[in-house]
């Protein structure tokens, strides 16, 4: 649907009896020069789950942020809810009073309190008097849980409950914030979830979407934001998609198809070539891991080639993304040894990240926000922090030479905007991303080790990485990536190894890595785990 044929919907939307729950017309907004959203026009309706696509970068978390009131966009816009005009910029507690409420990726919930004090939060810290009547608060957050039929208990700390838990309890909350409003006015209200899925298992992601279902047949809207395509055309009603700033289209779920949708999200066709077919080939051991335990791994052997790109996968839980930390010296190993091709040992019990930098060895984790990046720092400073010593000359940094050498990685990595002086946390998720690759690849590691690498990134940023992945490879450097994503693993390794109760169960190489096996090999390997692992025993099931 062209911009035209949007406007021209909305037109006719807006002179039905029953009005959008959300409509936007012409919101721009601007940070410095660079234009992030460009006469954005959009409408939810009641009752619906509703799409909202786009590359980072491409606008969405402005749109959010500005609906929020995070953000006050240009003059020259104007936005309705339920049919009432709404002034801009928003107050930033006016969206609840609205009947809107957010659920971001991160979820807001507080850690160290119960499940209990997060569903009742807001009315207890509303609530008159100085005395709390728990008792009513308990029965209010149990008429709650009931109401959605989730099964947790109201005593236990959000930091004890599985992901899959946390990210309900964020929805259900977020929900009956507005709940009441809603019944209060007889109007529908508006749900924003942002980014729910990526960390959790695929039957976490059908029980939110069964809570978001639930919802919608309230007659409330949902707006689910996502970079997986595939969850997006199972939910969603309908899909407004972000390109550069502005709407470049609008499509009814059911009548789109996937290779449409990426379309319209990057602007032109990915290459639509088979995927790659994967010949076995034979490495040099690059580094050997021998007898390595800790934090859930009993012990596993694993063995990467110089050159090589070595997948670790699994079923959530099953321990293959601990590997990483463990070899850098993040989290502490129980025991382990790791021996180098230049001869160099290691005991990996007091192996220290320090050490790891030293020898060249690079860490990628996958919490991009906490373990990552500084988000209060600039561009050119998390890109070069690793280095940041040979940038000191008379006592003082060379800030003009770091933020050219920032400037030309930003570019080689696609990096939007490619400001050095903007702060990484004002980048979308995948540009940031871009950056912390950027950071590591620069330094040429000789065992580059990652966590979920594309996690939350857009198809094109993917692409990106893992030509950048490939291409460094290609000239030596060895790859260890730990991912749930099958088909990025099909895509971008040589071999797999897949996990199930910490021991590695199987082994893909050659044609054998490909989506559907690897998909397969997870969910056949927990029935096999423990007898496999026993024939297994004194085996290197991690030799290339």
């Amino acid at each position: 649907m062209t911009t035209e044929q949007i406007s021209a919907r909305n037109d006719r939307v807006a002179s039905t009896q029953t009005p959008p729950t959300l409509r936007l017309e012409n919101i721009s907004k601007t940070f410095r020069a660079t234009r992030a959203l460009d006469s954005v026009s959009l409408t939810i309706e009641p009752g619906e789950v509703h799409g909202l696509l786009g590359t980072n970068g491409s606008g969405k978390s402005t749109l959010i942020k500005v609906l929020a009131g995070f953000h006050a966009p240009d003059p020259g816009g104007s936005m309705q809810f339920n049919g009432r005009d709404v002034p801009l910029p928003l107050d930033p507690s006016t969206f609840r009073r609205l009947g809107m409420s957010f659920v971001h990726q991160n979820l807001g919930l507080v850690p160290s309190l119960t499940v209990l004090e997060n569903l009742r939060l807001s009315q207890i810290a509303l609530g008159k008097g100085r005395r709390i009547n728990w008792r009513k608060e308990r029965a209010a957050a149990q008429e709650t849980l009931d109401r959605y039929d989730v099964d947790v208990e109201q005593w236990r700390r959000i930091d004890e409950l599985s992901a899959v838990n946390r990210a309900l309890i964020a929805i259900i909350r977020a929900f009956e914030e507005i709940r009441e409003e809603c019944e209060r006015t007889g109007e529908p209200g508006l749900v924003l979830l942002d980014e729910p899925t990526p960390f959790l298992p695929k039957e976490g992601v059908d029980r939110l979407f069964q809570l978001m279902r639930q919802i919608a047949d309230h007659g409330s809207a949902v707006t689910f934001i996502s970079h997986d395509i595939d969850e997006v055309m199972e939910i969603t009603d309908r899909v407004t998609i972000l390109r550069d700033g502005k709407v470049s289209g609008e499509i009814e779920t059911r009548d789109a198809s996937r290779d449409q949708m990426i379309e319209m999200i990057i602007g032109r066709s990915l290459a639509s070539a088979a995927p790659p077919v994967h010949v076995a080939r034979k490495f040099e051991p690059m580094a050997r891991l021998k007898g390595l335990s800790g934090a859930g791994i009993p012990t596993c052997d694993i063995t990467v080639g110089k050159g090589e790109i070595l997948g670790l996968t699994g079923l959530i839980g099953s321990g293959y993304d601990k590997i990483p930390y463990l070899v850098f010296g993040a989290d502490p190993a129980h025991s382990g040894e790791m021996t180098l091709d230049d001869g160099k040992h290691f005991d990996l019990r007091t192996m220290t990240p320090a050490a790891s930098i030293a020898e060249n060895i690079a860490l990628l984790p996958g919490d991009r926000d906490t373990k990552s990046g500084v988000g209060n720092m600039k561009v050119f400073e998390n890109m070069l922090l690793p280095d940041i010593g040979g940038y000191v000359q008379g006592g003082f940094l060379r800030n003009g030479q770091m933020r050219r050498e920032a400037k030309a990685l930003g570019e080689r990595f696609e990096v939007r905007p490619n400001d050095p002086e903007l702060n990484l946390g004002n980048l979308s998720g995948g540009n940031a991303q871009k950056v912390l690759i950027a950071r590591w690849l620069k330094r040429e590691p000789r065992l580059l080790l990652l966590d979920e690498p594309t996690q939350g990134v857009d198809v094109g940023t993917r692409a990106n990485i893992f030509k950048a992945v490939k291409e460094a490879a290609a000239k030596g450097m060895s790859v260890i990536c730990a991912s749930s994503d099958a088909e990025q693993l099909a895509e971008l390794c040589d071999r797999v190894l897949v996990f199930a109760r910490g021991r590695i169960v199987d082994e893909l190489a050659g044609s054998q890595v490909d989506k559907d096996n690897i998909t397969q090999a997870c969910y056949s390997s927990l029935g096999t785990a423990e007898g496999r692992a026993q024939d297994a025993a004194g085996q290197d099931k991690g030799t290339p």
